[in-house]
């Protein structure tokens, strides 16, 4: 069918319930206010959501976020090809939603790609199983993260629903100058919040003392799957571990609404290993996060990374110096 318009995008993702956020329209819908354009492109049963990002020079890059959706993508691949070809792109990155361990099936699929050097999306996170009763997802937690849900309770924290995004965006200027790690401006938070909760596939969830906000998170939803991307806390009535029972009221939300897995969505980069015997002495980057998020169970997956196909080899150098050069994400 060639390119779609995103209401087109969106009727063929409902045969693909459960492919991943980052390729529903929505996402490229909040991706456009930040310098990126969406294309959907449709090929037999595949297809893809496309972001390309205007550079200098009239050339541009090409990503597609966790895809492409289907099975075949030989066909689609070529589609998407004479799209990079239009758009000038220096290079097509592709960040399949695959598994390490699993990639040779994506790989055989992407003639003429390698894999790249760079990470867009995290590349390794904590998968949460939603299956069963409450109790049996409390009994796959660690002793002290269930100790630390039940103490919340018992301190009077309380967890809502909230509309009041300018709640979250306080909290995480505190979260990011505590724990010295980068932040969105505001208009990010507010630009995606507005968009997926107007589809109702996201949730703003504030815990609350006495009713002052102590830490807020928004979840996500599509299919059966749920992701936790963005969470803050600010520094009063920490003893009473609200961040604790407002993970376990988000999973207890997702399972409600029928996922069945919970994504955490970012730890180090790291084996399993190397992140037990650590966890304990290290703090920086994503260390604290893990730490934290361990204790609710559930499998340590790695993605299959990110996979390149080189247009213009000079500008995509110049183009990998630059990004070094201020820290910069391609996402």
């Amino acid at each position: 069918m060639g390119m779609l318009t995103p209401e087109q995008w969106d009727v063929f993702l409902a045969n693909y319930p459960d492919c991943h956020i980052l390729q529903t329209s929505v996402w490229g819908h909040f991706k456009s206010q930040f310098g990126w354009s969406p294309y959907y492109i449709q090929a037999e049963d595949s297809g893809a959501q496309v972001l390309i990002r205007k550079l200098a020079l009239g050339v541009s890059i090409a990503y597609i976020p966790k895809g492409p959706v289907g099975r075949q993508w030989n066909d689609l691949i070529s589609e998407v090809s004479d799209l990079c070809r239009r758009q000038k792109s220096i290079v097509l990155y592709i960040e399949p939603d695959c598994w390490e361990g699993e990639e040779e099936s994506c790989y055989n699929q992407l003639e003429n790609f390698l894999p790249a050097d760079i990470s867009i999306q995290p590349r390794r996170t904590i998968i949460i199983s939603l299956e069963g009763d409450e109790e049996k997802r409390l009994s796959r937690m660690k002793q002290k993260t269930r100790y630390n849900i039940r103490l919340a309770e018992r301190k009077g924290v309380k967890v809502v629903k909230s509309e009041d995004i300018s709640v979250f965006n306080k909290m995480i200027e505190i979260t990011g100058e505590r724990d010295e790690f980068g932040i969105h401006k505001p208009a990010y938070y507010g630009q995606v919040f507005e968009l997926f909760s107007k589809r109702n596939m996201c949730s703003l969830l504030v815990a609350e003392y006495e009713n002052q906000p102590l830490a807020a998170l928004i979840v996500f939803y599509h299919g059966n799957r749920a992701w936790y991307f963005y969470g803050a806390s600010n520094n009063q009535e920490r003893n009473r571990m609200p961040t604790y029972l407002l993970q376990w009221e988000a999973m207890k939300l997702s399972a409600a609404r029928g996922c069945n897995t919970y994504d955490l969505w970012g730890i180090p980069d790291e084996s399993q290993e190397v992140l037990e015997d650590n966890f304990t002495e290290r703090s920086d980057g994503l260390w604290g996060v893990y730490r934290f998020k361990r204790g609710f169970g559930g499998e340590i997956r790695r993605t299959a990374g990110v996979f390149e196909k080189i247009h213009f080899p000079v500008l995509h150098r110049l183009y990998k110096a630059a990004l070094k050069l201020r820290k910069g994400s391609v996402g």
